[in-house]
């Protein structure tokens, strides 16, 4: 364990934030996303949810604020009913850390899985909820 960096983060996903440059992206996977599949990077957080692996993130990634939209999600197919709440816990959590986050880039179910397979990196969570996956660019550092 470290000081100042949540335990949610392991050593190995510290190690891929941190190899990780301007631009590179990071898929953060919910439990039904085919990660080992796609990812060139496979990143396990076996027990976790999205959102609390998003704040601990967020807390050491920056958002690539020289894109209109620095995070996307995997958009609903349509005619599925679903409508995703989670994408509005997912709102807050990046407006505390990036205020100046407007909104999301919604990116078709294949779309998302052909970018994904260009990731710098798969985080696969446990997380239960449909339609949780999503997508950050990371931004520089300026302090």
């Amino acid at each position: 364990m470290l000081k100042g960096i949540s335990p949610i983060i392991s050593p190995e996903l510290l190690k891929v934030l941190m190899e990780m440059g301007h631009g590179d992206e990071l898929v953060i996977a919910d439990g039904n996303f085919p990660s080992a599949s796609i990812a060139q990077r496979l990143v396990r957080s076996d027990g976790n949810n999205v959102p609390e692996l998003l704040e601990a993130i967020l807390q050491l990634f920056p958002l690539d604020q020289y894109v209109e939209k620095p995070a996307a999600l995997m958009a609903v197919v349509p005619g599925d009913p679903t409508v995703p709440v989670i994408w509005e816990e997912y709102r807050a959590i990046i407006a505390r850390h990036e205020p100046g986050f407007q909104d999301f880039e919604p990116v078709e179910r294949f779309a998302f899985y052909e970018r994904a397979r260009k990731a710098y990196a798969v985080l696969a969570s446990s997380e239960k909820a449909l339609y949780a996956n999503l997508i950050l660019k990371k931004g520089v550092v300026k302090d």
